[in-house]
C-alpha cells in the first residue's frame, strides 16, 4: 500500500497538485501498543516469571520442605502486584520490567553466592558480594520507590528460601534492609552521581547487618594486629564495592532501560532541561517573543506541578518545547511582531488555519528532532480541540457584512464566505496527563496576562478563575485527571506567581547632576536638573 501511495503522490507532482512533500508523523506503535495492552502476552509474561523463579530451586538440597512456601509467596506476590500496582499490571511492557528485573536479580545473587563460596573469600563475605540491592534500585528510579519497595520485598521473601537454613533469617534481613536502604536513597535521583550516593549507603547497610547477625567476628578488634582487623577491613571494603558497583551499574543502564520500555528517569528530564538545545537556540533568535513565552509557561507550569504532586521537571522541560511551531512562522504570531501584522491582508480564515497549523509545526519539527514522546504529547495537547475565537468571530463580523450588502444589493450570494467552526479549531486531542493540562492552562493564562492594562491581585485572580473555569466548561479538562481540588491549587499558584512577575515598580525620581556645565548652578545656588542642563545646551 506504501508503493501505491507513492505513485499517487508522483503523479500528483506531475500534474502539479501537490509538492511532493510529507508532513512527518511518529511511528506507527499500533502493533506494539497492541502488544502491551493484550492479555495473552501479559499471560505468557506471568507464566514465564513462575516457572523462572521455581527454577531457582533446581539445585537446593531440601526442596521438598520449601517447594509449598515458595508457590504460596510466588502466588501472594503475583495477587499483590496485580491489585496494588494496577498502572505497571496494565502495561505489559512495565510487567516485563518488574518481573525480569527480579528474576534476573534473584539469579544474579544466586550466582554470586555460588561464586564467593567456591573462591577463597571464606564464608565471611558471602552476603556482601551480592548485589541485593540491584532490582529495587532499578524499579525505584525507573518506576518510583511503590514498585521499589514491592521489589524489595519479594526478593528478599524469595530469596531466602534458596539458601541454607542456618543463614537463610540473615540474608532475608540483609536483602530487606539494603533494598528499603536503596529505595529511600534514590527518591528523586535528578544526579547520575547520587546512584553510586545510594551504593555507599547500601554498602554501610549490608555491613551493619553482616555485624548484626555475627556473620563478621569482631571479637578482637581490640587488638591492634590479628586476623579480626583483617576479616573486618576486607568486610569493609567489599561492602563498599559491592554497593558502589551496583549504583554504576545502573547509572550505567539507565539509558537502555528507559528507551526500551519508553521511560523517562528525572535524571533524563535535567539533561533536556539545557536551554541550549538546537530548537531552544533557534527560538531565542529568531522568535524571541514565543521564546520569552515559553519560559513563562514553564515557570507556571513546574511550580503548579510541584504543588499538586505532578512531575514538575517534565513540566517545565515540555513548557520549553511546546510552541517550537511557530518557528515556521514567527511573524504571524503577535508575541513576535514589532510592526506591521501580517495578518491584515490575510482573510480569517486564512489566519485561523496558519495560526492552528503552529500545533502541527511542532510535532514535525518534535520528530525530526527526536524529541521526547512526552513532549511530542505536549506539543498536541497544549490546546486541545479548542476554539480560535478571535479569528473566528472576525470571521462572523465578516459574514454579517457581506450579509448586510447583500440585502442592498452590493454583493451577489455567491460571494458570501463560508464560516466552518472546525477550521477554527485545533486538531486536539485534549491533554491526557496533568503535567499536559497544567501546561494548557498555564499557556493560555500567560497570554491572555498580557492583556490587564494595570495588573492587581483581583484582576490576576479573576483572569485565571475565567480561563481555569472556561476550560472545565469547554471540557479541555476531562481527561488530564486533574481534580477539582488539585484545580482549585493550580489557581492560587497561577495568581501568586503571576502577581509577582507583573508587579508595580516604584517610579523613581530623577537624577540631579552634580557638575552641571552651566551657570545655573552659580546663579541659583543650587543644583541644577537633566531638563535644566539640556536646554542650556541647546541654547548654547
Amino acid at each position: 500500500m506504501g508503493f501505491v501511495d507513492q505513485i499517487r503522490r508522483w503523479r500528483l507532482v506531475q500534474k502539479g497538485l501537490s509538492s511532493g512533500k510529507k508532513r512527518r508523523t511518529s511511528t506507527d506503535r499500533g502493533a506494539l501498543s497492541a502488544m502491551d495492552r493484550s492479555l495473552a502476552v501479559r499471560g505468557l509474561l506471568y507464566l514465564g516469571f513462575g516457572l523462572g523463579m521455581l527454577g531457582l530451586f533446581l539445585d537446593v538440597q531440601d526442596i521438598d520442605s520449601r517447594w509449598g512456601e515458595a508457590v504460596v509467596i510466588l502466588i501472594c506476590g503475583l495477587a499483590i502486584f496485580h491489585l496494588n500496582h494496577q498502572q505497571s499490571a496494565r502495561r505489559n511492557g512495565r510487567v516485563l520490567l518488574v518481573f525480569g528485573g527480579i528474576l534476573i536479580h534473584l539469579w544474579v545473587v544466586k550466582l554470586a553466592c555460588g561464586v564467593a563460596l567456591r573462591s577463597d573469600l571464606g564464608e565471611h563475605y558471602d552476603f556482601l558480594v551480592m548485589p541485593i540491592a540491584l532490582a529495587p534500585m532499578v524499579h525505584s528510579v525507573l518506576l518510583g520507590q511503590r514498585a521499589g519497595v514491592y521489589s524489595s520485598v519479594f526478593v528478599s521473601l524469595f530469596g531466602a528460601l534458596t539458601i541454607p537454613s542456618d543463614d537463610r533469617w540473615a540474608f532475608f534481613a540483609i536483602s530487606l534492609f539494603c533494598g528499603l536502604t536503596s529505595v529511600f536513597a534514590t527518591k528523586r535521583v535528578s544526579k547520575r552521581g547520587r546512584l553510586l550516593r545510594a551504593g555507599f549507603w547500601v554498602g554501610v547497610m549490608a555491613l551493619l547487618v553482616d555485624l548484626v547477625f555475627a556473620k563478621i567476628s569482631v571479637s578482637n578488634l581490640g587488638m591492634l594486629s590479628g586476623e579480626s582487623w583483617t576479616i573486618f577491613g576486607k568486610a569493609c571494603l567489599i561492602a563498599l564495592s559491592t554497593g558502589l558497583l551496583t549504583g554504576l551499574f545502573v547509572g550505567g543502564v539507565l539509558p537502555l532501560l528507559e528507551g526500551v520500555f519508553g521511560l523517562t528517569t528525572e535524571i533524563s528530564w535535567l539533561e533536556l532541561s539545557d536551554l541550549n538545545h538546537p530548537l531552544l537556540r533557534k527560538m531565542q533568535i529568531e522568535a524571541p517573543g514565543t521564546f520569552h513565552h515559553s519560559l513563562i509557561v514553564a515557570s507556571l507550569a513546574e511550580s503548579a506541578a510541584e504543588a499538586i504532586g505532578a512531575n514538575a521537571v517534565m513540566s517545565r522541560v515540555c513548557a520549553y518545547f511546546h510552541d517550537i511551531g511557530k518557528l515556521n512562522k514567527p511573524e504571524y504570531f503577535i508575541e513576535n511582531q514589532g510592526g506591521l501584522n501580517p495578518h491584515d491582508a490575510l482573510t480569517p480564515t486564512m489566519s485561523g488555519l496558519i495560526i492552528v497549523a503552529h500545533v502541527k509545526d511542532g510535532v514535525d519539527l518534535a520528530i525530526k528532532n527526536k524529541l521526547n514522546p512526552r513532549i511530542l504529547d505536549v506539543i498536541q495537547e497544549h490546546h486541545g480541540d479548542s476554539l480560535v475565537f478571535y479569528f473566528y468571530r472576525k470571521a462572523q463580523e465578516k459574514l454579517q457584512k457581506h450579509q448586510v450588502e447583500e440585502d442592498h444589493g452590493a454583493t451577489d450570494s455567491d460571494d458570501l464566505p463560508k464560516v466552518d467552526e472546525k477550521s477554527f479549531r485545533y486538531p486536539g486531542p485534549i491533554p491526557q496527563t496533568r503535567e499536559s493540562g497544567i501546561i494548557s492552562l498555564a499557556d493560555a493564562i500567560e497570554s491572555a496576562s498580557r492583556t490587564i492594562a494595570k495588573p492587581s491581585p483581583s484582576r490576576i485572580r479573576a483572569l485565571v478563575d475565567e480561563i481555569v473555569f472556561k476550560s472545565v466548561r469547554d471540557g479541555q479538562s476531562d481527561a488530564n485527571g486533574l481534580t477539582m481540588t488539585e484545580l482549585t491549587m493550580i489557581r492560587k499558584i497561577f495568581s501568586s506567581t503571576l502577581r509577582s512577575m507583573l508587579h508595580a515598580r516604584i517610579e523613581y525620581p530623577k537624577e540631579q547632576i552634580e557638575d552641571a556645565p552651566s551657570d545655573l548652578s552659580r546663579k541659583s545656588g543650587k543644583l541644577a536638573s537633566a531638563e535644566e542642563v539640556e536646554k542650556e545646551r541647546r541654547r548654547r
